[in-house]
Formats: C-alpha cells, sequence, structure tokens
C-alpha cells in the first residue's frame, strides 16, 4: 500500500510539474493547476498502477481470510472448553449444602 500510494503522489507531482511548464504559473490559475493535476493523475494511475491496486487487494482479502479462520478456530476452542466443563461437572456427584 505504501508503494502505491508514493507511486500516486509522484504521478501527480509529475503532471503538476508538466502542467506548471506548459503555462499554469500564474496565481490565478493555482486551482485550476491542482485541479487538472489531480484529475490526470487520477487517470493515469488508474491505468498504470492497476497492477499494484491488484495485489494490494489480494494480501488484504488473504489478510481477512486468516482473520476470519483464526476468529473460527477460537470459536471453535471457547466451545469446546464450554463443553468440557460442562461435562466435568455434570459427571460427579452433585452435593447441596
Amino acid at each position: 500500500m505504501v508503494r502505491y500510494s508514493l507511486l500516486r503522489i509522484l504521478i501527480f507531482f509529475g503532471v503538476m510539474s508538466a502542467l506548471w511548464l506548459l503555462g499554469l504559473r500564474d496565481r490565478d490559475q493555482q486551482i485550476l493547476l491542482l485541479v487538472l493535476s489531480a484529475l490526470i493523475s487520477m487517470a493515469i494511475s488508474v491505468v498504470v498502477l492497476r497492477r499494484f491496486r491488484e495485489d494490494y487487494s489480494q494480501q488484504l482479502a488473504e489478510r481477512l481470510e486468516r482473520r476470519a479462520r483464526a476468529k473460527q478456530q477460537r470459536g471453535d476452542l471457547d466451545e469446546q472448553a464450554e463443553d468440557a466443563e460442562d461435562e466435568s461437572r455434570d459427571s460427579g456427584p452433585v452435593e447441596y449444602r
């Protein structure tokens, strides 16, 4: 994710530099420079950085799957412990005082 974010920022500043060199230098054109840089860099990153997005989404899906499996195993262990505790109570004689 850090690599993807860094590449997005570099693309943004590269586009902004190119637009600045093309003539968007005046003080009244700064907002236009920022907006155009954001839009153009977004379009470029959708195409160019597709592989990085897919890799990150796969890593995220694997992490969520591992977390769900671990949670399910913890739940199974809790159920087994509760069952063992219930069985130990039921197996011996009950004394009332």
